[in-house]
């Protein structure tokens, strides 16, 4: 596994254009940020004191960070500002003659002082003295060696450098930034590999007790577990790492294997019942399900591809990895498994689905009897269901990682730094292109004016400019005079007070003041909080133009979540809208039937109505890790539909009536069908107890799409190839 910070952004948006545009100048957004807190005093101790300096050495000498970024009391970028009879004084706080052994109980009151005075309570140290912040950019790429850093093994650093020598019973370490939160991703998806080793003995088990062949068991799960190995050396070769918001792949990949393997297995199992030898039911299993299993695999297949419009390099790997696995399940389990199983016996196995087989298949056949109330029922569940998940979120619903349990220590300690300091993980920087550059009065009381209005947003906890710097600059000069806590309208005067702060605009302002930063620190990243702040920022652009000012979005890490918001907001709809087209065009190509395009197709969106509402009532927002998930389980979920359908079709073609056919296929595929989905939830429902929230919460999406896919496909499927039927005769053909 690896992750990268450029993988997750979608370069094409404009907000990632500025971002790129003046990483140099922003608050970066692949920022660390690291939290002594002290448990039983406040830091004002030489013990607190003398660890910050020690945490801040150890974080600035770690690989991939930005040393000129480092901020902590202890850095010489971090200043106070004082007027004395000579003028303003501006001194780094803890100053360049002050060192541990000295930090007596006088020159810690001094810190104390300066740290109060330069205004870093809140944002270097927490508003209760009860900790102190550093934060420091990182480098996806080493300037000397071009190697992109590696988060995994940055993470393994932060713990074993940072975290365990330095934290014990006095003194706590809190750590939260993108390659902490990426760090403990990958921590838990290694284990998650228990989840999928359940999940796979669940598998067999209840493979086994379907079938009741020991072979056939592991026939099935060979064949998928091939094409997995096939999917892993390909990856290899193509040197494609898997991303750890990716692991659950794999898994889907193995699930759409097991549900064409379980088909191929019954319909062999029936034929050698009939009384035909293992090559002739191999071969017939082969004829008949070529078509139904061609077309699901090309379904699922066209529906990862579709995610390859997403631009987000993340999404695209995703999609990529997903196809590879999903194109050799053409090899593996429609062409290997037949053919493995025209050289085998199954002893016991037509006992053992004869037996699982009777009840389901009583149940399916009386339910489409009564076609109409079963349409109208669907219809009425769909329309509640598009109507439910009108409120489903677009992006994070939860403060800290979405992708971790609210337990897990990150989001605990992102928990504690939001609610101690002023800033936290979360900020939005947006950028001012003024022409006549800061020189101007006019140019910065608008960005002073903008910074007013969006600190009265809700969600935004404060705001930080060269303007809001130039106010209590103007201040000092004037005696500290609240009254002139303001911008000057004076040209000559701003100037000289813009060059005499240049120990205070670094991150904030070009050299040449013509790009300014204005960074709004916000509560937390949910979606409805993001949202919120853009909207604000673009009416303020709207309703306050100024000549010579250009308002662009965005830089931070908010920023970001914006603009990967924004991109799947308009994706989501266009990319559904391809995966039905795909469902439509390859049923019309096979079956040359309309009627077969409605009766495969309407299932589909069932159960995708149904899944969004699902995700609206569990509180899971649509996100990088939630929307490959909904397009994969389409690809699962139409497998059931097509699979029902061909048998129902070739039944009508030999001449029988539509309820006979519709029955004969219940009772021939309906079992299978049902073993299927109830085999794959309830391997997936174990996921429910992982330690990350985003496999979690995949399971229980998987498992409801995967019944729901199930119930669609047998209800509604053949309550509308009846319906559409006598509507429509065809004269005994579909």
């Amino acid at each position: 596994m690896s992750a990268g910070f450029d993988r997750r952004l979608p370069l094409e948006h404009e907000y990632i254009r500025t971002f790129v545009q003046y990483k140099d100048l922003l608050f970066g957004a692949n920022r660390i940020t690291v939290v002594l807190r002290a448990k039983s005093a406040n830091v004002w101790t030489k013990p607190c004191l003398t660890r910050l300096l020690e945490v801040t050495d150890a974080l600035t000498y770690l690989p991939g960070v930005d040393r000129a970024t480092v901020r902590s009391l202890w850095t010489p970028n971090v200043f106070f500002t004082e007027i004395t009879e000579d003028g303003f004084k501006a001194e780094p706080v803890t100053g360049g003659d002050i060192v541990p052994q000295g930090l007596t109980a006088d020159v810690i009151e001094r810190i104390r002082a300066r740290t109060v005075e330069g205004r870093h309570i809140g944002t270097l140290v927490a508003n209760d003295f009860g900790g102190a912040m550093i934060t420091a950019d990182l480098n996806e790429k080493d300037q000397k060696t071009g190697k992109v850093l590696d988060y995994i093994e940055f993470n393994r650093f932060l713990e074993e450098k940072i975290r365990k020598p330095y934290e014990d019973d006095q003194v706590e370490i809190q750590i939260i930034g993108f390659a902490k939160e990426i760090g403990e991703i990958a921590e838990g998806a290694k284990h998650a590999l228990r989840f999928f080793c359940l999940a796979l003995l669940l598998t067999a088990l209840l493979l086994y007790g379907y079938c009741k062949s020991v072979r056939a068991t592991v026939l099935v799960l060979a064949c998928s577990m091939i094409s997995l190995v096939w999917q892993f050396g390909t990856l290899k070769l193509l040197g494609i790492d898997l991303d750890p918001l990716a692991i659950l792949v794999p898994f889907l990949i193995f699930a759409i294997g097991v549900s064409h393997g379980v088909q191929q297995i019954n319909f062999i199992m029936r034929a050698r019942s009939d009384g035909l030898d293992a090559d002739r039911a191999a071969r017939k299993s082969f004829s008949a399900l070529l078509v139904p299993g061609a077309l699901s695999i090309m379904t699922a297949f066209s529906g990862f591809a579709t995610l390859y419009l997403v631009p987000v390099p993340l999404i695209r790997e995703l999609a990529l990895v997903a196809a590879i696995g999903v194109f050799y399940k053409m090899f593996t389990n429609l062409l290997m498994l037949p053919l493995i199983a025209s050289t085998m016996t199954f002893p016991g196995a037509l006992s053992g689905l004869g037996a699982w087989g009777r009840a389901p298949a009583r149940l399916l056949v009386r339910a489409v009897k009564f076609p109409v109330p079963v349409i109208a029922a669907g219809v009425l569940i769909a329309l509640v269901a598009l109507w439910q998940g009108q409120g489903r979120q677009i992006g994070s619903l939860q403060n800290g990682s979405p992708e971790l349990n609210e337990a897990s220590r990150f989001n605990r300690d992102t928990a504690s730094i939001a609610q101690k300091f002023d800033i936290g993980q979360d900020w939005l920087s947006v950028v001012f292109e003024m022409q006549a550059g800061c020189m101007n009065p006019q140019g910065m009381l608008y960005i002073e004016d903008f910074g007013w209005q969006m600190a009265q947003v809700e969600g935004v906890l404060s705001t930080d400019s060269l303007a809001d710097q130039l106010k209590l600059y103007n201040a000092g000069m004037n005696e500290g005079n609240p009254g002139m806590t303001t911008i000057t309208r004076d040209e000559r005067g701003l100037g000289s007070q813009v060059h005499g702060m240049n120990d205070r605009i670094a991150g904030l302002s070009s050299a040449d003041c013509k790009v300014q930063v204005v960074n709004l620190y916000l509560a937390d990243h949910k979606a409805v909080t993001i949202r919120r702040v853009v909207e604000a920022v673009k009416a303020f652009a709207r309703q306050n133009r100024q000549e010579g000012v250009n308002i662009r979005l965005a830089g931070g890490n908010a920023g970001i979540l914006a603009a990967v918001n924004e991109v799947l907001e308009k994706s989501e709809l266009p990319m559904l809208a391809y995966v039905y087209l795909c469902v439509v065009l390859l049923v019309f190509l096979a079956y040359r039937n309309w009627k077969a395009v409605i009766a495969c197709s309407m299932p589909l969106i069932f159960a995708s109505s149904a899944g969004y509402w699902f995700m609206n009532e569990f509180h899971m927002g649509l996100s990088l890790a939630t929307l490959p998930v909904m397009v994969l389980s389409c690809g699962i979920g139409v497998d059931y539909a097509f699979y029902i359908y061909n048998r129902i079709r070739f039944h009508r073609l030999r001449g029988m009536g539509i309820e006979s056919s519709v029955e004969d296929a219940m009772r021939e595929t309906g079992n299978a069908t049902m073993f299927t989905a109830l085999t794959l939830s309830i391997g997936v429902a174990t996921w429910s107890f992982s330690e990350l929230r985003f496999q979690a919460d995949m399971g229980k999406l998987l498992s409801f799409m995967f019944m729901i896919n199930m119930i669609a496909a047998m209800t509604l499927l053949p309550a509308l190839v009846i319906v559409l039927e006598k509507i429509v005769p065809d004269r005994g053909r579909l």
